[in-house]
């Protein structure tokens, strides 16, 4: 079993490395061995921060687990999910898996050729691309083939060479055919991602380097997805030696579980992150996929209905069909199992900066917003605000048919 083989433990080559080995999971259970307990902080972590990585320190150089407990542990912490019979459970882990995922393939790219080549355990893009069967569908923009760009439906004109001025290398933008391109994304992730917002052109649609790595990180997410929940026994086998294991992720959701919202809707004393999203928004920059759904989760704890957050966002780059798809699985039952991500998991994607030092406040923006609006003397609620603000549009004479509507009857 090799580092890489750990890192990316859903390829198809850590599988077969898994059966290879010819390790029986019973028996590492029975055993408690590195893997289950590596297993176990990798499902409580991802519930918990939003990552699977070690606690210990990134793999391999920092990690306290070898590259057999590391990579073992993907199909013991898949089992634990299962167990945990929670579809939101299931939603949470394919996400910290897929973002943590994309995480270590940034990190890979980023490394350079010559330490590439010095047997450095990492990925290139074409290798992602081949593993999801994207290899055919998605090619670098050259600025000799694709001056068209500038032509295209939601063109901007620009072509990108890669670093340096080459061709090819690290190139800024990419094509990637329509199909696996509408499966990857979704509009909720804002009206960018909307097809008739996109450079369109012989069947393919023009994405930035991030862009393609956030529908890879879509991907990633589905495969991790596939095939769970197991079916499994609950006391016997297998499920029987995990037992206490699922009964402490239990506890630790059961303990972590939001209780209830503020119901109280005052931006000047939201967290510092969450200003800065909404600042963002305003001046009509596009969210990230994370950004977008960190905020919307935020609005929907702290209270807010569909409609309010919606409302509440009218202004701003984010569009309302996608606000709505969010908020309202937010809002549903399996959506709010789960509160929002923690300061660490917020700043893991670069949202959270501590400032302030807020993170001495409290570990995530809700605690955070709840001890500033226990501290405030006098709190106007926004809703108030924009109903005071809605009569004052409709007038007195509305004002004063509504009134006589309600004498009469």
């Amino acid at each position: 079993m090799d580092a890489l083989d750990a890192k990316y433990p859903f390829f198809a080559t850590a599988r077969e490395a898994v059966a290879d080995a010819a390790v029986s999971l019973p028996e590492l259970v029975a055993a408690d061995a590195p893997a289950v307990e590596r297993a176990r902080e990798r499902v409580e972590r991802a519930l918990m921060d939003g990552t699977v990585a070690s606690e210990s320190g990134a793999f391999p150089a920092e990690s306290a687990y070898d590259a057999q407990a590391e990579l073992l542990s993907y199909p013991v912490a898949r089992i634990l999910v299962s167990l945990l019979d929670s579809e939101p459970a299931i939603e949470k882990y394919a996400a910290a898996e897929a973002a943590t995922a994309i995480d270590r393939i940034r990190e890979d790219l980023a490394t350079d050729d010559e330490l590439r080549s010095m047997s450095t355990p990492t990925v290139a893009l074409d290798d992602v691309l081949a593993e999801f069967d994207l290899a055919d569908a998605v090619r670098p923009e050259s600025p000799r083939s694709d001056a068209r760009a500038g032509g295209a439906t939601g063109g901007s004109g620009a072509t990108a060479t890669g670093a340096g001025g080459a061709p090819g290398r690290d190139p800024e933008h990419y094509w990637i055919a329509v199909g696996p391109y509408l499966r990857l994304t979704s509009p909720s992730w804002g009206e960018s991602w909307r097809l008739v917002n996109r450079a369109l052109a012989d069947g393919e649609v023009r994405v930035s380097r991030e862009e393609l790595l956030d529908a890879l990180e879509a991907a990633v997410a589905d495969r991790v997805r596939e095939g769970l929940p197991f079916e499994l026994a609950a006391g016997e086998g297998i499920a029987a030696e995990l037992e206490s294991g699922v009964a402490d992720l239990k506890r630790l959701l059961s303990e972590r579980t939001y209780a209830g919202p503020v119901d109280v809707v005052a931006p000047d004393l939201f967290p510092p992150c969450m200003r800065n999203l909404i600042d963002k928004a305003e001046r009509g920059t596009d969210l990230s996929p994370p950004e977008s759904f960190a905020l919307m989760a935020f609005l929907v704890g702290i209270g807010m209905s569909p409609d309010e957050v919606v409302a509440f966002c009218a202004d701003t780059s984010l569009d309302a069909e996608g606000i709505r798809y969010q908020t309202e699985y937010l809002s549903d039952d399996r959506g709010t199992q789960y509160p929002p991500p923690t300061c660490e998991t917020l700043a893991n994607y670069g949202i959270c900066h501590n400032e302030e030092d807020h993170m001495q406040v409290a570990a995530d923006p809700l605690a955070y917003y709840e001890t500033r609006v226990a501290e405030a003397d006098e709190i106007t609620d926004w809703r108030e605000r924009n109903a005071t603000a809605g009569e004052a549009e409709n007038g007195p004479e509305e004002a004063g048919e509504s009134e006589a509507e309600a004498g009469s009857e």
